[in-house]
């Protein structure tokens, strides 16, 4: 495990595994035993997409997954902004769960995006207790990703 301080607040650790990346950022509190966790899955494959995205008994967070591709360049656009959010303890769903981030590349992956439709890209797919509850197609702003996520 590699540990890089970010800022004094924030601590990255990047785990290297079986073909993708695990990326956690832990934010640290001043007044408080525990620590908030935001996970992100890069370049997740099948199988860590079931167990990350369709797992009922994550029913503290809600997971946002990205299909993407490195062709599409409006997916370059709105990748960094769903990891900032998805990293930023403060954004809450709805229903004021935390977010985990899976990206998924449609073209090593393609069989999972034909599984959820994907039709185009990026689509991001929104999932709570294990159940698909929302999604969005195309690069939407900042503003436009937080309003879908606290209609979660």
């Amino acid at each position: 495990m590699l540990s890089v301080t970010v800022k004094a607040s924030t601590r990255l650790h990047i785990v290297s595994t079986a073909g993708h990346t695990l990326r956690s950022a832990v934010g640290l509190r001043k007044f408080h035993g525990s620590m908030k966790c935001q996970e992100h899955y890069l370049n997740a494959d099948e199988k860590t997409f079931r167990k990350i995205a369709l797992d009922p008994s994550r029913s503290d967070k809600a997971v946002l997954v990205d299909f993407y591709a490195e062709w599409c360049n409006p997916c370059k656009t709105i990748s960094p902004l769903l990891e900032k959010l998805t990293s930023d303890d403060t954004v809450k769903t709805g229903s004021g769960r935390s977010l985990d981030l899976v990206t998924v590349d449609t073209d090593s992956e393609f069989i999972l995006a034909l599984k959820y439709m994907v039709r185009s890209l990026p689509t991001v797919i929104a999932f709570k207790d294990g159940r698909k509850v929302d999604q969005f197609v195309g690069a939407l702003n900042e503003s436009e990703i937080r309003q879908f996520i606290a209609k979660l």
